[in-house]
């Protein structure tokens, strides 16, 4: 069988969810034949590269803008504008889906699940479509032509419900979680772990994420890590620049005389290192925040982009997954109420009443088995 994996770049998450359901059918489905596409980058290279960078810039540099934009998507004029756009770029999208003759095609992202809904409503394909939502509360882009989408599969309840009272039938709807890496929900050695990493079990340790090779928690991340050297006696932080030389640069500039601040310029080992650690300092991606989600390692939400983001960081802390650095709080203060036992065991506690396990093979075993 042939199955068509679409996403786009727009962001990590997409890409993340579309390569979690790849490995999983390569695993335990690996008679079948999978390509993966990025469908914005294979209808224009050029509109792909303007949108891609336009995010990337307003993501950084002016936030509140993506916020407006983001909202404005949802309904009116600027959503019909996406809407029409992803009407004129279907033929397209039509063309390679015939070509490559799929007999299954899986969407992470909004735009591709459309087109694929126009498609079929124009009677150019006939081929079961799967959606994965990649966030913590939907967007209305995803659900455009949703009566021909066959599956979409969500985080949590709450979008279940969300998407009934939108229109959506309840019996396409899968609350699976997030496709993210099994290795999340692996039990490693402790002891290996600690000292491959070079750290003390005898201390909380944090995660520090700087927000990828973008570096879009950049925001106050230099502060922040000089703070968690400030309080380096008696907690120990694993920094991430990601592929961003001159934010490890800095870190290590900041790290340079402490030794329980260590500084990762990359690493594929971060399952490994949330099984260790009691406190994940990161800006709330649907990807990242279920993996802290699978691994039961506390969240401490920094800088989200308006749109997406805050409703993620908005559902992550209403069920009490998370705390929240909000702007004008003091980093000091809200770090250390975090760290009290108590509170971190709170959420941990939270996290299991509400992980779902293997959630990516749950995905492949509905679309593979149980729709058979």
């Amino acid at each position: 069988m042939k199955i068509l994996i679409f996403y786009a770049a727009y962001g990590g998450g997409h890409l993340s969810a579309a390569n979690a359901i790849k490995q999983e059918i390569e695993k335990n489905y690996p008679e079948n034949e999978i390509e993966m596409i990025d469908c914005m980058e294979y209808l224009s290279k050029v509109v792909n590269y303007l949108t891609v960078k336009s995010y990337e810039q307003m993501a950084k540099k002016v936030p509140k803008a993506w916020g407006v934009i983001y909202k404005a998507s949802r309904h009116g004029p600027v959503a019909k504008i996406s809407n029409s756009s992803n009407r004129l770029f279907a033929g397209k999208l039509g063309k390679l889906i015939n070509r490559i003759n799929p007999d299954l095609i899986i969407s992470t992202h909004p735009f591709s699940t459309q087109m694929c809904g126009v498609l079929k409503k124009r009677g150019k394909i006939n081929i079961p479509i799967s959606t994965v939502l990649t966030d913590f509360r939907y967007h209305e882009q995803w659900l455009v032509k949703h009566e021909y989408i066959d599956n979409f599969f969500v985080s949590n309840e709450n979008m279940k419900k969300d998407l009934i009272n939108y229109g959506v039938a309840e019996n396409k709807i899968y609350v699976t979680g997030f496709p993210i890496s099994p290795k999340f929900s692996e039990k490693f050695n402790r002891e290996e772990v600690l000292k491959e990493f070079d750290l003390k079990d005898n201390m909380k340790t944090i995660l520090l994420f700087a927000g990828g090779k973008m570096g879009l928690a950049r925001k106050n991340i230099f502060e922040i890590l000089e703070d968690l050297t400030l309080i380096s006696d008696k907690v120990q932080t694993v920094a991430i620049s990601g592929k961003n030389e001159k934010i490890y640069n800095k870190f290590i500039e900041i790290a340079r005389l402490h030794e329980n601040v260590k500084i990762l310029e990359y690493t594929n080992k971060i399952p490994e290192l949330e099984s260790v650690t009691d406190l994940v300092i990161t800006k709330p991606g649907g990807a990242t925040a279920s993996e802290c989600i699978a691994s039961c390692t506390p969240i401490f939400i920094i800088n989200p982009i308006p749109g997406q983001e805050k409703e993620n960081a908005d559902y992550l802390e209403k069920n009490e997954l998370a705390f929240w650095l909000k702007e004008g709080e003091k980093f000091e203060d809200k770090i250390k109420e975090a760290l009290k036992s108590e509170n971190l065991n709170k959420i941990k506690d939270n996290m299991k009443k509400i992980h779902n396990v293997n959630s990516t093979e749950k995905i492949c075993k509905i679309i593979f088995e149980d729709k058979k």
